[in-house]
């Protein structure tokens, strides 16, 4: 296209985006509207994807960070040809694909966007796989707004991205000055945002937005910048070609007041369709799997913790598929990802302590169709709950492993103990929350989860522990296991990891004073194993949760659904950590958060006492 027809197609944009959101009588036309030329620029110049194929190998990749300009990116796949007027006039309503922010029910959305900052970490991840990964020249363009700047998780990435070199990564920044609220921290200060980003080693372009022949040369640039990403940082005007709306405060996230006067004001409604490039040929390096998964081996006298046995199982799964890749957060010789990484050390990604970063590139990972684990200390993942919530969102597949869980780490402290992992990891929709409590358990469920849909979370524990079970041992996503089981149980105490140990060990206890006590193994948090609660509940008549985290949201919570369904309410005593720890002993931190074999016992005595008094 000439540059008198690029800008053309850019007013379209703008015209299609004003369109779609007086059909819906809400979104965001003004947002949209300022970076219509970067759109167009793109879409007709330098995108290279079939719209046919949004499979194919060699595409490009975009990645509209700022979702909330989803009437730009509808009204650019018209122009393409991907969908129709009619569809484009159904944004934002119900049953309509083109939802409020770009979710991936449109094929060629990779990723749900819309919860600023997440853009350019997530293209991170995908530009790693074009680089290490699939070794195939596509590039990644995420287009951003100046607001999102702010959010932490945009700097984790642009330092990670230039450490590794991403020149397949470009950043199209649309400085158009105004943000929700009024202004922007930096307005229309161009130099502000390129030279923060050339600090951190990015080649970076500043543009008149508004230029289609200096968004192409810029663009054009990008392309040709070799070892380090490209920020174009674009000047523009929010709303820009409305007079009523143009550099306005207040019109954000506001259809226009007279959608007709401002269409003719922009000149009418095109229809022009636009050939976008198509994808060079391009081959997939297909995953292999040797079908001859050797998992390592426990035996029952062996004292094993579960970050080793993930770690050493990880490593095992990785030589048996390629598809599978790890990503660290520096704490690798913790979780115990150091093993895959020495073994498969082209499949494994250091992100250094940057939780936001690691998730995200996890998603991207996937999206180019491999089978990502994410490790970190248990507490720290809640840094990244946004982009897990997002992840669901997105429909990614992604395997979140958090080690050092609960109060039995010891001397380190409140602050590196997990105890919201496992409420934050439930309710996420769709997830699998996995707690095992020994090695062989904790090695089948490493290899179940590469092949689960949706974000599955393992949680892991720092002290050796006695092996329970046999390594021929079958451990179902949604079952559980009965230790110890007869029928003359007065309570059935339900466990899961650290606390599986120490139920055991009040069982034995209570044993000899003559109370028997049922133990459950819990080890499927989310999917629950309802059938075995409800048959404990109706043999016992009681329920006794014990768990190495907060009693809101983990363990004790997803017994009590089991019971959701109308079905008498056994008698539920929890325990769990209430108190605020300090340093001391693993087995002094059990004892005074409450969840040690001897307050099991206490708890049980007590049960049993008040079951005789009042049947």
């Amino acid at each position: 296209m000439q540059d008198e027809q690029l800008a053309e197609l850019a007013q379209q944009l703008r015209v299609d985006a004003v369109r779609a959101a007086d059909s819906a009588s809400s979104g965001h036309p003004t947002s949209s509207m300022s970076a219509a030329e970067l759109g167009a620029v793109l879409l007709a110049r330098h995108l290279r994807y079939d719209f046919a194929r949004p499979e194919h190998p060699g595409n490009d990749r975009f990645v509209l960070s700022k979702g909330h300009a989803s009437p730009l990116l509808y009204a650019m796949y018209l122009a393409a040809g991907a969908i129709d007027e009619e569809e484009l006039l159904t944004f934002r309503k119900k049953g309509s694909r083109l939802e409020g922010h770009p979710t991936p029910r449109l094929p060629w959305v990779d990723v749900a966007t819309g919860s600023l900052g997440q853009g350019l970490p997530v293209g991170v991840g995908m530009a790693l796989a074009g680089k290490r990964l699939d070794q195939i020249p596509y590039r990644v363009w995420v287009l951003s707004g100046d607001s999102e700047m702010a959010e932490g998780s945009v700097w984790e990435a642009v330092e990670h991205a230039s450490y590794e070199r991403l020149d397949n990564l470009t950043l199209l920044l649309d400085v158009n000055r105004l943000g929700q609220r009024g202004p922007t921290r930096f307005g229309w200060d161009l130099d502000a945002y390129a030279r923060r980003l050339r600090a951190h080693g990015w080649h970076t372009v500043e543009i008149d937005g508004h230029d289609v022949r200096a968004v192409d040369d810029a663009l054009s640039e990008a392309a040709a910048t070799v070892g380090r990403p490209t920020a174009v940082v674009a000047r523009t005007e929010k709303g820009r070609g409305v007079t009523a709306v143009q550099d306005q405060e207040g019109k954000h996230g506001k259809p226009l007041s007279d959608a007709e006067d401002a269409v003719r004001e922009l000149g009418g409604v095109r229809t022009a369709r636009i050939e976008v490039q198509p994808p060079p040929a391009a081959r997939v390096l297909h995953a292999r799997r040797s079908g001859g998964l050797t998992l390592p081996v426990y035996g029952t006298d062996d004292k094993v913790a579960t970050r080793t046995a993930y770690g050493e199982a990880l490593a095992a799964l990785g030589a048996a598929r390629t598809d599978v890749v790890a990503l660290d957060a520096e704490v690798g010789d913790s979780t115990r990802t150091e093993y895959f990484a020495k073994e498969h050390p082209g499949r494994h990604f250091q992100f250094y302590i940057a939780e936001q970063q690691m998730v995200a590139a996890a998603v991207g990972m996937y999206v180019r169709g491999y089978v990502p684990f994410a490790s970190s200390f248990a507490a720290f993942l809640t840094r990244a709950h946004d982009f897990v919530r997002m992840a669901a969102v997105s429909r990614a597949s992604v395997n979140l492993v958090g080690s050092h869980a609960g109060v039995a780490i010891g001397q380190d402290g409140p602050s590196q103990m997990g105890l919201e992992d496992l409420a934050m990891f439930r309710s996420v929709p769709g997830s699998t929350v996995l707690y095992p409590c020994d090695g062989n358990q904790t090695a089948r469920l490493v290899a179940a989860m590469a092949d689960l849909r949706g974000i599955s979370y393992l949680r892991t524990s720092r002290a050796d522990m006695p092996v329970l079970y046999g390594a021929d041992e079958d451990f179902p996503v949604g079952g559980s296991k009965v230790l110890r089981s007869s029928h003359r149980d007065r309570v059935c105490v339900v466990a899961a990891g650290v606390t599986v140990h120490e139920s055991l060990a009040a069982a034995a206890l209570l044993e000899r004073e003559g109370i028997p006590v049922r133990v459950v193994d819990l080890y499927s948090v989310k999917p629950v194993d309802a059938g075995t609660l409800q048959h404990a509940a109706d043999d016992t008549g009681c329920l006794l949760t014990v768990e190495d985290h907060r009693t809101e949201g983990g363990l004790g919570d997803a017994v009590a659904e089991a019971f959701s369904d109308g079905r008498p309410m056994p008698r539920l005593v929890r325990l769990g950590v209430r108190n605020i720890p300090a340093s001391a002993e693993p087995k002094e931190q059990l004892h005074t958060s409450g969840i040690d074999a001897e307050s099991i016992a206490a708890a049980v005595r007590l049960l049993v006492a008040e079951a005789m008094v009042h049947p």
